[in-house]
């Protein structure tokens, strides 16, 4: 593969990667502004970001069967032909109701995108390089928290929110045009596998019984579940408590956002002295000292507007050490189902992330305690997945007498 190839591969991977992400940063902004034109509170809107979430999760599981049964492109295809109509229905939405199923929808289409991007890694990209790879991705990834909710703030003051979805609608459409173009052929569709109810569940248990997918898969998905708390709580405490205009908030939001990108880069770099597993034990180490310290500083009100972001700069620097090496060590050990491996993967995530957005949303509480709360509750349990779960690895990997993944590094 031409570096040029490469390129245009991690650039076109993260594109289809970063339509979630976008789709959620990018309308954070019209929070106030849409609690007043559907006459709702900002507090409620957040449940159109928990439906945002749950779609996803949902939606991940119906996409990795049909990845690897039918190929990469034909799922696609239709998800993102979904999500360019449930964008356009979100411009024309008149009750937080319909958001809400708008959004549900929205997200069932954009998932499709997320699933094969990971799968397509797995594909084209050998076992030993796909860490790289996804701190890769993140980096392209990380431009959408960076860019998104500063656009989404100057759009929604100049044009309203509805505008904002009309721009989600036409990258849909640019992302659809480029996967048609130039994405290649990774993977021969494999007619074996049945589409039936039955069949599924046992693929997916399959995928679940491997200890080396459960232990990463459940503790990068709970680290990141407190990414999910703080974006649906940062509204609430950077608007209505800290005052902050709504491109202010974009700026904040795209600084802190610099943490998360910056330490996914780092992370290439540690690689080539420590492995995956160490860096993340460490991470969450450190992640779990910040949150005890948020949390306890919250509740005895320690912390103004620079503390606030600083302590989320820093807890945003952990994710970004966490999650790509948890994604890859979570899909390291699977080829022929790779797809199914990393729905499960990905739905594992969004749907603890729902949990953590719907919580947050859930305390009428001018306060970041529900937040930070939820945050350190994830920590502490994956922390204790993370523990048990490689004790397990170790007594199959001895009894199969096989290399782990560690192994290939």
């Amino acid at each position: 593969m031409t570096k040029q190839k490469y390129f245009l591969l991690i650039l076109l991977l993260g594109s289809l990667t970063a339509l979630g992400p976008f789709s959620i940063d990018m309308y954070l902004p019209g929070f106030p502004a849409i609690a007043k034109d559907l006459n709702t509170t900002v507090l409620k809107v957040s449940l159109s970001l928990s439906s945002f979430f749950i779609g996803i999760s949902a939606g991940q599981l119906l996409y990795g069967p049909l990845l690897d049964r039918f190929g990469r492109k034909k799922p696609l295809y239709i998800g993102l032909s979904a999500y360019i109509l449930a964008s356009a229905g979100c411009v024309f939405a008149t009750s937080l109701d319909a958001l809400i199923v708008l959004r549900f929808m929205q997200a069932i289409g954009s998932c499709a995108a997320a699933v094969a991007s990971i799968a397509m890694v797995r594909d084209l990209f050998p076992v030993h390089e796909n860490a790289k790879v996804f701190a890769l991705l993140m980096l392209v990834v990380g431009v959408s928290p960076m860019v998104a909710p500063t656009i989404g703030g100057y759009v929604t003051v100049a044009l309203g929110w509805h505008a904002v979805f009309i721009i989600l609608m036409a990258l849909g459409l640019l992302n659809l045009i480029a996967s048609w173009l130039w994405l290649p052929d990774s993977y021969q569709p494999d007619t074996s596998l049945s589409l039936k109810p039955v069949p599924i569940i046992k693929n997916f248990l399959s995928v679940v019984k491997e200890p080396q997918f459960y232990t990463y898969a459940f503790t990068g998905a709970l680290a990141f579940s407190g990414l999910f708390a703080y974006i649906s709580g940062s509204p609430l405490i950077f608007i209505d408590i800290f005052k902050v205009s709504e491109e202010g908030y974009g700026w904040i939001f795209a600084l802190l956002s610099v943490g998360l990108i910056g330490s996914s880069q780092v992370n290439t770099l540690m690689l080539r002295r420590y492995k995956s597993e160490q860096l993340i034990f460490s991470a969450l180490i450190c992640q779990l000292f910040i949150v005890s310290l948020f949390l306890i500083g919250s509740i005895n009100h320690w912390f103004g507007l620079i503390e606030t972001v600083v302590l989320l700069f820093i807890f945003l620097c952990c994710l970004g050490f966490t999650n790509p090496n948890t994604s890859a060590l979570s899909l390291a050990p699977f080829s022929r189902n790779a797809g199914s491996a990393s729905a499960l993967m990905g739905s594992v995530q969004m749907g603890l992330g729902a949990l953590a957005s719907f919580g947050v949303s859930m305390f009428e509480v001018k306060s970041a305690v529900p937040m930070v709360s939820i945050m350190t509750g994830t920590t502490i349990t994956a922390l204790i997945i993370l523990t048990l779960g490689r004790r397990n690895i170790k007594v199959q990997a001895t009894a199969e007498k096989r290399p782990n993944y560690h192994d290939l590094e």
